[in-house]
C-alpha cells in the first residue's frame, strides 16, 4: 500500500511557475512509474505527464509539453512537476499517482495509488 501527498499548489499568475512536489507518506514509488493527472473545474481527470521507474523516460501530454517537466529523486522518494509559463487553463486539481509497472502509463487505470490532490489556480 502507497499513501501519496502532493504539496507545492497555490496562485499565480499567467506566465508564471510552480513546482509540485509528492512524497509517499506510507510505502514506496521507487519501483513503479510516477505520474501527475489533473482535473480542471467541471472537467474530468487527464493525464498531463509521466515517469519511468528509472527516471530515463518521460511522456507528457501536448498541452504541457515544452513548458512542465517531471521528474524524480528516488534517493528522496520525490516526485516533481515544475511549471512554466502557467496559463488560466492550467488551473486543475493536481494529482500525483503511482503505477503499476515501471514503464510510462498514460491511462488513469494503469495507476494503482493516488494522492488528495493539490490545487493550482493561474489568473489571467
Amino acid at each position: 500500500q502507497v499513501q501519496l501527498v502532493e504539496s507545492g499548489g497555490g496562485l499565480v499568475q499567467a506566465g508564471g511557475s510552480l513546482r509540485l512536489s509528492c512524497v509517499p507518506s506510507r510505502g514506496t514509488f521507487m519501483n513503479r512509474a510516477v505520474g501527475w493527472f489533473r482535473q480542471p473545474p467541471g472537467k474530468e481527470r487527464e493525464f498531463a505527464a509521466t515517469i519511468d521507474s528509472a527516471g530515463s523516460t518521460t511522456y507528457y501530454t501536448d498541452s504541457v509539453k515544452g513548458r512542465f517537466t517531471i521528474s524524480r529523486d528516488n534517493a528522496k522518494s520525490t516526485l516533481y512537476l515544475q511549471m512554466n509559463s502557467l496559463k488560466p487553463e492550467d488551473t486543475a486539481v493536481y494529482f500525483c499517482a503511482a503505477g503499476r509497472y515501471m514503464t510510462v502509463p498514460t491511462a488513469m487505470g494503469e495507476y494503482a495509488y493516488w494522492g488528495q490532490g493539490t490545487q493550482v489556480t493561474v489568473s489571467s
